[in-house]
């Protein structure tokens, strides 16, 4: 929100302009982000949600059917284990029971015929195993690049917001060097543009992809755990195959020893020591497949869960949700006016202006027709403020008729409808007595140059005022002039008395006005005592006007 505060008893003119200034930045923020980006942005934000559930349940099931192959090896490790005491106590009872072949013959039968299946039903689990490796390799790799599209949308988005403040920066330049703006004034701007931005849904969307991509690497750790066991899982198989093949050769060798036991007691036992080993080889093949398994599972799950939790933070709006947002996204700036104090018209803006330069012209033009003090007062032995007095009061009644008849013209006929008629024109008055106070004095002074030096001092005024433009965007000479001269302070509080603004700045000016009417007469006194002893130059000056 960029809240601006007018007032036009400041300056009138200066109001248009900022009006301007902020139309100007809306616009620029504005066009930078089009709400079809932001939509296609968001809509973005929901393909990753779909398609984080879609991989939420696929590892779901992957982590149902590696649990059902942990169960599956620990049941194949209890049988290698009962397999391996079996042979052992096989080997052993051989040692004790040369004589019972018949009995050896028919267990080993039994023996290689079971072994036999249990090869049959190992012989497609290297190959299973190593699907399950490719599987879980492939989950990986998907979510690493599901991370590098995360990056990706947040790169986007830390660039679109850099954009903005790159042309919020430009645009401040700009009007600093055409003037229309001070650099403390751009520095607000752009301060106030970091405020919102660090507060907008932008920044809130970066926040969330930048949790999501540690969770979306927690994801991928988890796949490459999964990947892991499951590679230690294809290449244990190789070796429980191997150790089954064995257990069968040695389950057939059994067979054939037990038959010729009755003549070759040794080479059953031979043949019982190689089923042992063989046993203790698929026992430990065994158990190093169900850890593998058990990993396996373990991972699988913890993928599954992350990637479960990761899709439900993701945001995922909907065509309402979007469409709001994206109004947002496109045009993040609003502008609040408050205006302290309006003027109603384009002329009513410029009327304090006027008016002060016509009773100041207004009075001027006296000086044309009367003298500021009559050779007569000048020849009696008054005292000198008292000629000095006189002299200004004919000055001061007809300056009193301008400014009474000035607001009975702007109220009446032109409809300025002031918010304080009566202190408008009091305050008028109270002009009117400063201004002929100080042009009479200076003219009796000064004579003929001191019509000049009025002439000088309402052209400086006129720049230096502040009546059109903001007296603070003119030189800093000026700004002296302007707090030197009257003609400043009485447009100041004439936008006052006829906007309706704080009034408590009248009192002081009214008091600076008296001030300026004393400036006057003194300087008009000192003219009188100046001009009472005549000279030659008094009987015959040089230019006569």
């Amino acid at each position: 929100m960029l809240n601006v505060t007018t007032n036009d008893a400041n300056n009138y003119l200066l109001g248009t302009i900022v009006d301007k200034l902020t139309t100007s930045v809306h616009n620029t923020v504005a066009t930078e982000v089009g709400e079809e980006t932001a939509n296609q942005l968001l809509t973005g934000f929901g393909t990753i949600h779909t398609r984080m559930v879609q991989a939420a349940d696929g590892a779901g099931r992957l982590a149902d059917g590696v649990t059902g192959l942990r169960d599956g090896t620990s049941t194949l490790h209890e049988g290698t284990t009962s397999l391996s005491a079996g042979a052992g106590d096989l080997y052993a009872g051989q040692l004790k029971l040369r004589d019972g072949a018949n009995q050896l013959t028919d267990g080993a039968g039994q023996l290689s015929s079971g072994l036999s299946v249990l090869k049959d039903k190992t012989a497609s689990l290297p190959t299973d195993t190593q699907t399950l490796a490719s599987g879980a390799a492939q989950v990986a790799a998907g979510n690493a690049q599901l991370k590098a599209t995360i990056q990706d949308v947040a790169a986007q988005l830390e660039a679109a917001d850099q954009g903005l403040r790159t042309r919020v920066i430009e645009s401040n330049t700009r009007l600093v060097a055409a003037g229309v703006l001070t650099q403390e004034q751009a520095d607000s701007i752009l301060a106030d543009f970091d405020s919102v931005a660090a507060s907008s849904p932008v920044a809130a969307a970066k926040a969330s992809l930048q949790t999501d991509t540690a969770q979306v690497q927690q994801l991928a750790d988890g796949a490459e755990s999964v990947s892991v066991g499951a590679a230690q899982l294809a290449a244990g198989t190789p070796a429980l195959k191997d150790a089954v093949r064995q257990a069968s050769a040695g389950a057939d060798q059994l067979h054939t020893g037990a038959a010729t036991l009755a003549t070759g007691g040794q080479a059953a036992l031979d043949g019982t020591a190689g089923l042992a080993d063989g046993a203790r080889q698929l026992d430990a093949g065994a158990a190093r497949l169900s850890e593998g398994a058990a990993t396996a599972a373990e991972g699988s799950r913890t993928l599954a869960d992350e990637i479960a939790r990761g899709a439900g933070q993701v945001p995922n709006p909907d065509d309402v949700q979007k469409s709001n947002l994206s109004r947002v996204m496109a045009d993040p700036v609003a502008v609040s006016n408050v205006s302290q104090a309006k003027a109603d018209s384009y002329g009513a803006g410029l009327a304090p202006f006027f008016l002060t330069l016509a009773l100041w012209i207004g009075i001027f033009m006296l000086v044309q027709v009367l003298r500021p003090v009559t050779r007569r007062a000048l020849a009696s032995n008054a005292p000198s403020w008292k000629i000095a007095l006189g002299g200004w009061l004919p000055f001061l009644a007809v300056s009193v008729v301008q400014a009474t008849l000035l607001t009975l013209v702007v109220n009446l006929a032109l409809g300025l409808n002031p918010v304080h008629p009566v202190l408008m024109w009091l305050f008028m008055l109270a002009a009117a007595m400063a201004f002929s106070a100080l042009i009479q004095g200076i003219v009796a002074l000064l004579g003929s140059p001191g019509k000049l030096v009025v002439l000088v001092l309402l052209v400086l005024q006129l720049v230096s005022s502040g009546g059109t433009f903001p007296w603070q965007t003119t030189p800093q000479p000026l700004h002296v002039v302007h707090g030197i001269l009257p003609m400043g302070y009485v447009v100041t509080g004439m936008r006052h008395l006829v906007y309706g603004a704080d009034l408590s700045m009248i009192v002081p000016t009214a008091i600076g006005l008296l001030g300026y009417t004393l400036l006057g007469t003194a300087l008009s006194t000192l003219a009188v005592r100046r001009n009472k002893y005549w000279t030659l130059k008094t009987l015959k000056p040089e230019i006569a006007v």
